[in-house]
């Protein structure tokens, strides 16, 4: 069995075809074209109900090495502590670990039911990374056109290459530029992990799909619309899989170790990119994006953006002087050595055991917090390492960093501007930039939700 992870480390360029549990496929490509060809299986994709991966892995050749998808929605740091001994016992080594996009059956945590909890990859990466024995993926998403949003992804990335990420696959997207930045961006820094593009061959009726109904953290056009629409009325459809040959090329040509592919596992379908792809596979670079943007008809090198109400945006004066009060709040009465000695004294009276004194407690930090940074009594307290915006906040919960599906800086669930995003342009104000960049926040253990994080972390302090 020919080895993913050996390919990436090789340098063989690759392609991971992607294949939804909710699918009944039989056939499985090893090869595409003169590049070898793996398996993908992704993660509650078509519905929050659908088979397990490693349940669906078993249905799939043992003869083509898969890399399994693990998504963090609804999931806490047990279930995914479970996951990595039954993968092992499995002898599944490649996993590509998201936070995920969010549950269709998403809970707020109103009228007194459970909120829905994310794993974030960061901490994923994380407990993986101690178990030992794993290939570990994770995505980025470089098509962000707003300047927060577009920092907030590249500090996430810094933290999952540092929390032991071995190779990134890319949210799907069409702007070369932005697959160009993130080459750069990894070679700048000197990062030896490999990366894939995920390319997708993009029809009219899937880019209609994705706008309809507005798929996280994708940018579909107008003007991308419009050449799709115009190809369709010709009878141009196979200038779908031409172009999908052709950013499988550039990509390679840009030294990308391969790309995901999704929406193409039917033999027919893989033919026809085949058959594109070893058409112009002799083509340099160059060669191959002229092709391209004549393609998708592009003349300023803005189509494949949206349309932006504004690049950059300043914190608030408000923003501002809410961070400066809690810091020095936060360095007075919890990093000082002072602080510190007397929360330990405090805190090591044996009658905070008793319910009723723990209840009042709880209450009294509730009290105290929430309306000022929207507390949930997480009992492990973050504040210091996100600038002071609250990562319960978030509808997913996400302290290290964004997800990929912001859109100009909008939460993907529509209703609030991404917390991310604030604390990016915070951070680039007041001069705290690597904390976003290098503390990795841990995951909050379920047993410690619903205490007190104050008196946690004077315990903690003892230690």
């Amino acid at each position: 069995m020919i080895n993913f992870f050996q390919q990436l480390e090789h340098q063989k360029f690759c392609i991971l075809v992607e294949y939804l549990t909710s699918s009944k496929t039989h056939h499985v490509a090893q090869n595409i074209a003169s590049f070898s060809a793996f398996i993908a299986i992704t993660d509650r994709v078509h519905s929050d109900h659908d088979m397990a991966p490693l349940e669906a892995s078993q249905y799939y050749p043992e003869s083509v090495d898969k890399v399994l998808h693990f998504a963090g929605k609804a999931r806490d740091i047990q279930n995914f502590e479970l996951f990595l001994r039954q993968a092992k016992a499995s002898n599944i080594k490649n996993l590509l670990l998201l936070t995920g996009d969010k549950l269709k059956e998403h809970c707020h945590g109103q009228e007194g039911s459970s909120r829905t909890r994310y794993l974030e990859s960061v901490n994923a990466v994380m407990a993986a990374k101690r178990h030992g024995g794993f290939n570990l993926g994770v995505a980025f998403n470089p098509f962000k056109y707003a300047e927060a949003e577009r920092d907030a992804q590249y500090l996430k990335l810094h933290k999952k290459i540092k929390a032991g990420a071995d190779f990134i696959i890319t949210q799907l997207g069409y702007d070369i530029d932005a697959l160009k930045q993130v080459k750069a961006f990894l070679k700048h820094h000197h990062y030896p992990q490999k990366i894939l593009a995920c390319v997708v061959p993009l029809s009219l009726a899937r880019a209609n799909f994705m706008v309809r109904n507005k798929i996280a953290g994708i940018v579909i056009t107008p003007h991308m619309m419009k050449v799709l629409a115009e190809e369709k009325q010709a009878g141009l459809s196979d200038h779908v899989y031409l172009r999908c040959a052709l950013q499988i090329l550039i990509c390679k040509s840009l030294g990308f170790a391969g790309v995901h592919l999704s929406a193409c596992h039917k033999p027919e379908e893989q033919m026809l990119l085949e058959s594109y792809i070893e058409q112009y596979q002799h083509l340099d670079l160059n060669a191959l994006e002229a092709l391209w943007s004549s393609l998708w008809q592009v003349k300023t090198g803005k189509e494949f953006m949206p349309e932006l109400p504004y690049y950059s945006r300043q914190p608030t004066s408000s923003q501002l002087i809410k961070y400066q009060q809690l810091h020095f709040m936060h360095e007075a009465l919890f990093e000082s050595k002072i602080a510190k000695g007397i929360g330990r004294f405090i805190f090591k009276a044996s009658f905070w055991e008793h319910k009723s004194a723990a209840k009042i407690l709880l209450k009294t930090e509730f009290i105290a917090k929430h309306g000022i940074v929207g507390c949930e009594s997480c009992g492990q307290c973050r504040l210091g390492d996100t600038l002071y915006i609250c990562p319960e906040t978030c509808p997913k919960g996400l302290a290290n960093g964004p997800c990929g599906g912001t859109t100009l800086d909008r939460c993907e669930f529509g209703d609030r501007e991404c917390i991310h995003s604030i604390k990016a342009r915070l951070a680039k104000a007041v001069g705290q930039t690597d904390v976003l960049k290098e503390n990795l926040i841990s995951t909050v253990p379920v047993e410690v939700r619903g205490t007190s994080s104050w008196k946690n972390w004077y315990q903690a302090t003892e230690t």
